[in-house]
Parts: C-alpha cells; structure tokens; sequence
C-alpha cells in the first residue's frame, strides 16, 4: 500500500511542484515523498519513476495531441527516431522517470540515515 501512496503523491507533487516551482522541481519532490513514505531503496527508486514516467508522458501526449504532433515529428526527424513522435514521448518519460527514480532513491538513502 505505501508503494501506491508514494506513486500517487510523487505524481501529484509532480505535477504541482513545477506549477509553482522550477521545471525540475519534480525531482525535489521526489526526494521529499521519499523522505516522508519510507521504503526500501529499490521501491523508492520503482515508485518515483513510475510516478513521473507516466505523469510526462500522458502531459506531453495530451499536449502533442493537441497540436496534431507537428512539434514531435520535427524534432523526432532531428534525432535518431526517424520521424516517430510516440518514440520521442517514450524517451522523454523514461528521461523524467530516471531522474525523479534517482532523487527518490537519494531521498529513500537519506530517511535511512536519520
């Protein structure tokens, strides 16, 4: 059950943080469910990549979607992704969900040492 309430919280804060915040404040958010939801370092790191991994990618596909991927598909041509916008939005929440699972793996080190 703490492993959902950490998914939902890091994925809401998530969402909220970066409203208010910087762009890469999810992370810091990451690392304080981490601190608050204690879990073993593995589920840490698994709950905040699944949280933010999901939350970009359904931002960035309902916002590609909504210009029709013209966006996506250009700079899926400017990389090596041969034109693919779904590629692009896979890349992007694996890039989201590394960086949040490694702040949540550092805020899960950083409960245990309390």
């Amino acid at each position: 059950m703490k492993f959902f309430i950490a998914i939902l919280l890091t994925a809401l804060a998530g969402f909220a943080a970066p409203l208010y915040l910087w762009w890469w404040s999810f992370a810091i958010a990451a690392f304080i469910v981490a601190l608050i939801v204690q879990q073993t370092p593995w589920k840490s790191f698994v709950a905040g990549f699944i949280a933010i991994a999901l939350l970009w990618c359904v931002q960035a596909g309902m916002s590609d979607a909504a210009n029709g991927h013209l966006l996506s598909r250009k700079v899926a041509q400017i990389l090596p992704f041969n034109g693919s916008y779904t590629a692009l939005l896979i890349t992007t929440a694996v890039i989201g969900g590394l960086v949040a699972g490694l702040a949540a793996l550092t805020g899960s080190y950083a409960a245990q040492r309390r």
